[in-house]
Order: C-alpha cells, then sequence, then structure tokens
C-alpha cells in the first residue's frame, strides 16, 4: 500500500479496513456463497475491491460527497466495499429492503433522492420500475459487476471529511405510515462497533455468520460490519436458508467454522425444525446473538440444551442498532432478559405517555410489574442517528427528528432489576414485529381506508408460532359496502397490489363496530381478546385468511 494513500484517508471507517490490508494482508475476511459455491476474500482483496468501487463511483458516475447511493440486492462482498467506498467519498450509502414493492421502494427513492441505484442481477427489473416511477431520481442505475471492472483511467483526491460526516441512510416506516429514513455518520458506525465488540468480545479467530439481509441495521450493524472493522472474518451468505445455516456450523474442519453467528426468531424456529438440527454438531459455536423481538423460551432452552448461549441484542435502525446487550456469559442464567445498555449508552424509563400526558397508574393502559417501575425505555449514545433524513427542513420540533435533546424512545416498555438489567414488557407503539420484519399498522390502515366499502379499520398483530406476530386488519363496512363488493378475500386482493407480502394481514375480519375509549380512540387490546373470540365467527361477523 502505498504511503501516500494512506495520507489522503480521512475516512476513519475505510482507515480500520486499510489498516487490517496492511496488518494481516493473507487473512480472510469474507466468505462469500452459499455452502458448495464460496469465494474467499482476504483483507487485501477486499481493500482493493473497495478502491475500485471508489473509483467507478466518482469517475462513472461522478458520486461526490453528500451524494445518496442505493443499493438493492441480496447480501453481497460488494454490499460491504460500497459502504465504504461511500465513507472515502463522503456520499451516503443506502441499502433498499428488496421485500417491498415497487411502489413503496420509489417512495423512499422520492425521498431520498439517490443519483445512482446498484442491483444485482435477480433485482434489475424492481430497480428498473423503481426508476422509471422515480422522477426525482437521476435516472441512473447500474448492476453491482460494474463496480469492479477494470479500473477507472482518472485519478482524483480524496475529499477531507469530518468525523460526524453522514455515512449511512436506512429507512424504517414511520408510525404515520410514511416511510422515514435514519441517519447515521461514520462516527456513530464506529461507536456501534465498539459497542458490538464489547459486546461480542470479538476473538482474533472468531468467525461470523453472517445471513440477515443487510438491508436492516441488523444484518450489517450488529455483526457483519463490526466483525471487519475488528479485523475477524465474516462467511456472509446472500440470504438466510436453514440447511445451508446448519451446514456452515456443522461442516468442516473445526477451525474454519463460524464461531458465532445472528439470527431471528423466525431464523431460529427455522433451525430448530430443519430435519438435521437433532443431530448437528454445533460445537464451534460459542454463542448467537438474537434480535428483533422476544424470543419463545422454548427457543431459548432448545439451543442452551446443546450447549449454545443464546444472547440479546436489543436496539432499533434508529439506535445503531446495539444498545442493551444480553451478553453470552449470561445468556442462560437471564433467558428472556434484554440486557445491560452498552457501555457508551445512556438508558431511561420514561413514564408512558398517551396524548402528551404521563398516563395516571390507575388507567387501563398502564403496564404494571411485580418486579419495577414500567417504563417507555429511551436511550442515548453516540452511535443514535444524527436525525431523520431532512426531518429538520419539514419542522423544528424535536419530534420530527426523533430526538429530544440527543434521547430516542422507542416505543418499547420495559423494567429494570436491581442490577439494572432490562425486560421487555411490550410496546407502548403499535408495531408488529413479524419474522425480524417491522410492520407498522398505520400504513396497512392507510391503503385500507383507501379502499371503497371501508368505513373504519384497525391492524393489529396477533401471536404466531412460527412469525412472531403477524398483522390482522379488522375492518368496518360503510353502508354501501355489498354494492362495492367489499370481502375479507377482496380486501386481501386489494392490498397485494400495494404492499409488500411480508406486510399482508394473515387474516381479515369484517365487525359491526371498533371497540373505543371514551375520546374515541380504538382500543386495540380489547380488540385483540375480541378477535381470540370469534375465531368461527358468523352472522355479522366474516373473516378470511392469507393463503
Amino acid at each position: 500500500m502505498s504511503t501516500r494513500m494512506e495520507r489522503t484517508e480521512s475516512s476513519e471507517l475505510a482507515q480500520r479496513f486499510l489498516h487490517w490490508a496492511q496488518a494481516q494482508p493473507d487473512a480472510l475476511a469474507i466468505r462469500f456463497g452459499m455452502p458448495g459455491a464460496t469465494e474467499d476474500i482476504s483483507f487485501e482483496e477486499l481493500w482493493h475491491r473497495v478502491e475500485r468501487v471508489t473509483g467507478h463511483l466518482h469517475a462513472s458516475w461522478g458520486v461526490q460527497a453528500g451524494d445518496r447511493v442505493a443499493w438493492l440486492s441480496l447480501n453481497h462482498d460488494l454490499q460491504c466495499a460500497c459502504l465504504i467506498a461511500c465513507a472515502r467519498l463522503g456520499a451516503i450509502f443506502m441499502p433498499l429492503n428488496y421485500r417491498l414493492a415497487a411502489a413503496e421502494l420509489a417512495q423512499v427513492v422520492a425521498d431520498a433522492k439517490p443519483m445512482l441505484l446498484i442491483h444485482d442481477t435477480l433485482h434489475k427489473g424492481l430497480a428498473q420500475e423503481v426508476v422509471a416511477h422515480s422522477k426525482s431520481i437521476a435516472r441512473q442505475s447500474a448492476g453491482l459487476d460494474a463496480l469492479i471492472q477494470a479500473p477507472p483511467s482518472k485519478d482524483f483526491a480524496l475529499p477531507a471529511l469530518a468525523q460526524n460526516a453522514p455515512v449511512l441512510l436506512v429507512y424504517t416506516s414511520g408510525t404515520t405510515g410514511l416511510p422515514k429514513g435514519a441517519v447515521h455518520t461514520q462516527a456513530g458506525l464506529l461507536a456501534n462497533v465498539r459497542a458490538s465488540h464489547a459486546a461480542h468480545e470479538f476473538r482474533k479467530d472468531d468467525q461470523v455468520l453472517s445471513t440477515l439481509p443487510m438491508f436492516h441495521v441488523g444484518g450489517l450493524c450488529i455483526q457483519t460490519l463490526p466483525a471487519l472493522v475488528s479485523g475477524v472474518a465474516v462467511h456472509l451468505h446472500p440470504r438466510f436458508d436453514a440447511g445451508a445455516w446448519l451446514h456452515a456450523v456443522t461442516q468442516g474442519p473445526l477451525s474454519q467454522r463460524p464461531s458465532v453467528s445472528l439470527l431471528v426468531p423466525a431464523a431460529l424456529r427455522a433451525v430448530l425444525d430443519h430435519a438435521d438440527w437433532p443431530n448437528a454438531d454445533l460445537q464451534s459455536l460459542r454463542g448467537i446473538m438474537a434480535g428483533s423481538s422476544t424470543l419463545p423460551a422454548s427457543y431459548l432452552e432448545a439451543f442452551h440444551a446443546r450447549g449454545v448461549p443464546v444472547g440479546q441484542i436489543y436496539g432499533c435502525t434508529e439506535t445503531g442498532p446495539v444498545s442493551v446487550v444480553l451478553p453470552f456469559e449470561h445468556a442462560m442464567q437471564r433467558a428472556g432478559f434484554a440486557g445491560w445498555p452498552q457501555p457508551e449508552l445512556a438508558l431511561k424509563l420514561q413514564p408512558v405517555m398517551v396524548d402528551g400526558k404521563a398516563v395516571p397508574e390507575a388507567s387501563e393502559l398502564t403496564v404494571t410489574s411485580d418486579h419495577g417501575t414500567v417504563g417507555e425505555v429511551c436511550v442515548r449514545g453516540p452511535n443514535v442517528m444524527q436525525g431523520y433524513w431532512q426531518a429538520h427542513g419539514k419542522s423544528e420540533q424535536a419530534y420530527e427528528t426523533g430526538l429530544n435533546d440527543g434521547w430516542f424512545n422507542t416505543g418499547d416498555l420495559g423494567w429494570l432489576d436491581e442490577t439494572g438489567c432490562l425486560q421487555i414488557v411490550g410496546r407502548n407503539k403499535d408495531m408488529i414485529i413479524s419474522g425480524g420484519e417491522n410492520i407498522y399498522p398505520a400504513e396497512i390502515e392507510n391503503h385500507l381506508m383507501a379502499m371503497p366499502g371501508v368505513l373504519e379499520c384497525a391492524v393489529l398483530g396477533m401471536a404466531h408460532e412460527h412469525w412472531g406476530e403477524v398483522p390482522v386488519a379488522v375492518l368496518v363496512p360503510s353502508v354501501d359496502a355489498p354494492a362495492q363488493g367489499l370481502t375479507p378475500a377482496s380486501v386481501l386482493t386489494y392490498l397485494q397490489s400495494h404492499i409488500a407480502r411480508f406486510k399482508m394481514p394473515r387474516r381479515v375480519v369484517i365487525v359491526d363496530a371498533l371497540p373505543k375509549n371514551a375520546l374515541g380512540k380504538v382500543q386495540k387490546a380489547v380488540l385483540q381478546q375480541q378477535l381470540m373470540q370469534i375465531q368461527g365467527a358468523t352472522h355479522a361477523n366474516a373473516s378470511a385468511d392469507l393463503v
């Protein structure tokens, strides 16, 4: 590596990658691909890819500091290289959720206005559809292979960058149903790396198995990026497959198998249900981290019985996400807890608020616990987002940025034991977590209210053995609903063209009225109880299940 290049690296994030390329050039950085069809990439080779991608972004597409670069693909080693290339240029990397419908992606693209959309072969058609529907985007899209074609001939000087330069823009649906982009800085990503390093206590010989989608901060920032920045090898699968996950951790020399991985509840269940699970040799694993939602005790017990501790990483898109950690050493004794705040994070429990007022203890909305005072979990730390994209241009109010004096209100309810260990007991927000995906009822409700024949509606989460939760839609028909042909089946058909499949209600129920409080707000807790009583509903109630 030339000393000239080392002097011109003003991105500390990029400096870390350059460091490992120089300190351990031949060491494995990424083993990319599904078992049986993998490619090994050393830290030196990874850095060469970063350089080449940087050159093409600048020379071929004119990417400069502040520009957004959107990414639409399955997990790929070039996704990591592109993120670091953006860090070097001062650009902002913007991973897109390929599970979304084209109309949903177009809405995100219209908000962020990326100048370039990079895609893999599988999502070429979707990318072209998104660009065609997004008049605000510079009409540039490219296959990811174009990032490592022949080196660009044009040489250029990298810009001087501040540590708090934005580098990652990740969209998460807002409670109003509109997408919001959480902005993370280079300093914030490095703070999250420190939090992840402390959470996992990464070792030199660790190998991380990464299978969750890297369009989420969970797949990208809980283990994958922190491991690479720490000089630790990553086995990167394009997508999660339970059989492939088991093959990776059980086959080959013990020293070459993954020692750490990250799974959401649905993925844990898929592993437990796989035919290879009973006889799987899991001795290479020193622990699995779980995230996204509360874990069923049976899942934890199954892994713990095999000697594999299942720790917890609690956080969200806006918090980096590593906020609260249940480390491997405490996983079996503290099963069901979220853990303790990472070293640089401040955590407080705020009284539950409704319409700006604290809920009285006697209120039916108050969650109580025999172990401690329950409140909304609020966090503040260096890995918390800078704010929502362009929020300051829309309003000066704190709630528009998502932060209040640096604090982020998670919307989750929890309590702390005498050691400061956090347990989550519910959510103040209506968000549904299904198979590791965040689903906001308001987004589905907005579409339902636009459907002819719908007078009122409510979407809520119901427990599901496999997915953790699934959305259920409850509708009150208008007087002309029969003429409009409103049926549970027609509702599902309507939604299929408007939202992603993972957001689709698994059940549609038509009722005469929704339960409401004195202020006219739908009482979803009461509605959930009613749903349990009308599973076999007839007469005024009708229902249909998503096949």
